[in-house]
C-alpha cells in the first residue's frame, strides 16, 4: 500500500509518501504560509529537492499542490492518485473519546470538532486537512492517529488534578498528554533493543524538542506523562513555561495590567528557553551562546535538563522500578549536553552514561556504559512511519 501521512498545522502542511511494504519514504515535503502566500518545498526521494513560491489561499489549494507535485512527471513519484491508497492524519487532541485511532467518517469528523476547545489552535487545522483530503480524494479511506490516544491508559489518579470535581464533569479538565504517536513508537523500539516484549518492561521516553513531553511507559502503556489539558504543562520548552505556580498568571497580569489572553500568549510563546535566555527557543542557538560565555543561556539549558531529570526520578518511583531511558526528538536525538545534564548524578537509579558514546546525533545508539543496570538509549522517532502503520493496520 501506498500511504499519504499528512500534518496539518494553521498555516502549515506536511505530508509523506510511504510504501508501507517497505516502509520506505517515497517523498515528501512541507506547504508554508498557507493563507498567507505561500511555499511549497518537495523531495522524491533520488531526485532533487525543490523548493516553489505558490498561491495558497486555504489548505485545499496546499493539498493540491502537494497532490500535483506527488504527479509530476519530472520530480514526483505518482502516475495517478488512483496508486494513492489510504490517507493517514495526525490529530492534536481526542479529548477522552478516541482511546485510538480510527477510520475516519462524518460522526468522526464530529467528534473530532467537538474537542476543538480543548486544542483551539491544532484541532481546526487538523479537519481543515482532512475535509481538504476528502474533496480531492473522495473514494480514498482516511484514517485519524490522535496524539492524545497513547496516554488513555492512564489511571485516574495521575491524570485528574486537584481541582472541584465537578470541572471534570462538565468540561473533561484532566489531564491528556501529547506526542503520544512518538512515545508509542519509541517505546516499542526501545523495548526491542534491550531484548524485552514491551509488556515486560518499564520504560522512560523523553521525547525532547521545541515542544517536550516524557512519558512512563509500563507494560507497553502509557500510565503518566508530563503535558496536561494542553501542552503547554510538564518541562519548560522552547518558548512555553512548562509547570509553573498558578497563582503567578494572577500575581503579573495585576502588575502588568495583562488581560487572561495575553498572559496565555506570554506563557505560550515568549517563555521558555526564549524568556529564560533573551536570545532563542533554538537550543542550537542556546548552544553556541553558552560556548560564548552567555550566562542566560547557561541557565536555560540548566533549567531544562533539571526538570528532564526530576522527572525521570518521579517517573521511575511512580512504576516502581525502571528498565531503560529513551531520548528522542530535536534535542533529545543531537544534544549530547542535555542528556549528559538529564541523567548525571542518576548513578544511584543504576543510570551511568558512557561519555564517549553519548557524542552521538541523530543516530540509534546506546548512550549508556555496558554495565549500566538501566540502559539509556537515543532512539529517533518517526511520526509519520508511526501514522501509516496505524492507517495500514485500520485499512
Amino acid at each position: 500500500m501506498k500511504v499519504l501521512v499528512i500534518n496539518c498545522g494553521s498555516s502549515s502542511l506536511k505530508y509523506q509518501l510511504i510504501d508501507s511494504e517497505t516502509e520506505a519514504v517515497l517523498a515528501k515535503g512541507l506547504c508554508e504560509r498557507i493563507t498567507i502566500d505561500g511555499k511549497l518545498t518537495h523531495t522524491t526521494t533520488g531526485k532533487e529537492k525543490y523548493t516553489i513560491d505558490a498561491d495558497m489561499p486555504d489548505h485545499n489549494a496546499a493539498v493540491q499542490y502537494v497532490l500535483d507535485a506527488l504527479l509530476n512527471k519530472e520530480t514526483g513519484v505518482l502516475s495517478s492518485l488512483k496508486e494513492i491508497d489510504a490517507v493517514g492524519h495526525r490529530i492534536v487532541h481526542g479529548g477522552e473519546k478516541f482511546a485510538k485511532s480510527t477510520v475516519i467518517t462524518d460522526d468522526v469528523l464530529k467528534a473530532i470538532e467537538g474537542c476543538n476547545d480543548l486544542a483551539p489552535l491544532h484541532n481546526p487545522a487538523n479537519l481543515i486537512g482532512i475535509r481538504a483530503c476528502k474533496k480531492l480524494m473522495p473514494d480514498v479511506p482516511m484514517v485519524a492517529v490522535f496524539d492524545t490516544a497513547f496516554h488513555q491508559t492512564m489511571p485516574d489518579k495521575a491524570y485528574m488534578y486537584g481541582l472541584p470535581y465537578e470541572y471534570y464533569v462538565n468540561y473533561k479538565v484532566r489531564r491528556y498528554g501529547f506526542h503520544g504517536t512518538s512515545h508509542c513508537f519509541v517505546s516499542k523500539r526501545l523495548a526491542a533493543l534491550i531484548g524485552k516484549k514491551p509488556e515486560e518492561c518499564k520504560l522512560i521516553v523523553c521525547h525532547l524538542g521545541n515542544g517536550s513531553s516524557i512519558t512512563a511507559v509500563d507494560g507497553g502503556k502509557s500510565v503518566d506523562t508530563t503535558m496536561g489539558l494542553t501542552p503547554l504543562a510538564g518541562l519548560p520548552m522552547g518558548t512555553r513555561t512548562g509547570d509553573v505556580d498558578p497563582a503567578i498568571i494572577e500575581f503579573i497580569a495585576s502588575k502588568e495590567n495583562k488581560t487572561v489572553k495575553e498572559m496565555n500568549d506570554i506563557l505560550n510563546k515568549k517563555s521558555g528557553m526564549l524568556g529564560l535566555s533573551g536570545v532563542s527557543s533554538d537550543f542550537r542557538d542556546l548552544d553556541a551562546g553558552i560556548a560564548e560565555g552567555n550566562d542566560r543561556c547557561r541557565l536555560a539549558v540548566d533549567v531544562f535538563s533539571y526538570a528532564v531529570k526530576k522527572y525521570i526520578g518521579a517517573y521511575a518511583a511512580a512504576m516502581g522500578g525502571l528498565d531503560a531511558i529513551a531520548f528522542t526528538a530535536g534535542v533529545g536525538e543531537n544534544n549530547p549536553y542535555v542528556r549528559r545534564l538529564a541523567t548525571e548524578g542518576l548513578e544511584f537509579m543504576g543510570i551511568t552514561l558512557d561519555e564517549n558514546a553519548n557524542q552521538v546525533r541523530g543516530e540509534e545508539a546506546r548512550i549508556s556504559t555496558a554495565d549500566s543496570p538501566v540502559a539509556v538509549w537515543v532512539v529517533p522517532t518517526n511520526e509519520e512511519l508511526a501514522i501509516a502503520r496505524e492507517t495500514v493496520a485500520l485499512i
